[in-house]
């Protein structure tokens, strides 16, 4: 289980784990500046998920990484996997001075996971589409074996593009997988575009539904409906979950929410402050635009 388990205070848990998700943030804009190259936008938009299962949801021991009854998550947009790493390290599954080796040389913090170098990874990803078979075999293991544990897989919207995504999803709803717990980043932007001008996925939903999964759809940036969500996600049984986590890519962040610009460029040292002054709320979204555009023209 994750470090924060208060139950008896709903307020207070929902407050303790938005602010965790303020510090992934943080952290993840701090690794990415450090390594001199990631992709801030599409792990912003995933900080409230991520504090959700890390500090609350998914059962593990961080003294144990490959207990067997812990619960699996699959990172399928493996480019994101920074503020993943940083969740680990919150909760002490890896230590936290590995967090600024990222990217670099010999390091265990690849730019894609690596389950055999980092502790509490689950499979190697990156080549988008891949993630969520790599889930349902987990689930259909699991269930033939009498487990007691979930998968998780967290997808992105411009990946479910792929089709191999929709034969996972077929599958999956024809097999009933109880256990599996499917999480859609919809953060509405890919690489260079809007995800609708690319390649329509909608109705997403309605896809989902036609294949046998029970899907709900969830404000990503909304603490009490992201916990709700997975504890509805609990009491589904009989056929797989879909958690439709409607986002803004680069959320947090004013000069990067819903631009392509910061798909897949790490924020220079200049720009990382502005970007951590607003996180932090030491400056307003107006005023880190204003620097953010002045630190372009050459200005201070």
């Amino acid at each position: 289980m994750g470090q924060l388990t208060t139950t008896e205070n709903r307020d207070a848990l929902v407050k303790q784990l938005e602010e965790e998700a303020r510090q992934l943030r943080i952290e993840d804009i701090k690794m990415l500046v450090e390594a001199g190259s990631g992709h801030p936008g599409g792990t912003l938009s995933m900080a409230e998920v991520i504090a959700a299962l890390y500090l609350h949801k998914l059962r593990l021991k961080p003294d144990e990484p490959d207990w067997q009854d812990r619960d699996r998550f699959i990172l399928s947009k493996g480019h994101t996997i920074p503020i993943v790493y940083a969740a680990l390290a919150r909760i002490g599954m890896i230590p936290t001075e590995w967090l600024s080796t990222l990217r670099k040389f010999g390091s265990p913090l690849q730019g894609h996971p690596d389950r055999q170098r980092c502790p509490g990874v689950e499979a190697n990803t990156g080549s988008l589409g891949q993630g969520l078979s790599i889930a349902v075999g987990l689930a259909v293991a699991a269930k033939h074996d009498g487990s007691p544990w979930t998968t998780y897989c967290m997808m992105g919207d411009g990946e479910t593009q792929s089709g191999q995504i929709w034969e996972a999803a077929m599958l999956a709803g024809r097999l009933g997988l109880g256990n599996l717990v499917g999480i859609l980043d919809n953060n509405q932007v890919q690489q260079s575009l809007p995800v609708k001008q690319i390649l329509d996925i909608d109705p997403i939903a309605k896809k989902y539904v036609d294949f046998n999964w029970h899907v709900v759809e969830i404000d990503g940036h909304d603490m009490t409906q992201v916990l709700d969500a997975l504890g509805e996600a609990d009491t589904v049984t009989d056929r797989a979950v879909l958690i439709l986590s409607h986002t803004v890519k680069g959320k947090g962040v004013s000069w990067m929410e819903l631009n392509p610009d910061w798909h897949g460029k790490a924020p220079s040292k200049e720009e990382g402050d502005i970007a951590i002054a607003e996180l932090e709320g030491r400056i307003d979204a107006d005023e880190s635009k204003r620097r953010f555009e002045a630190l372009k023209k050459g200005g201070s």
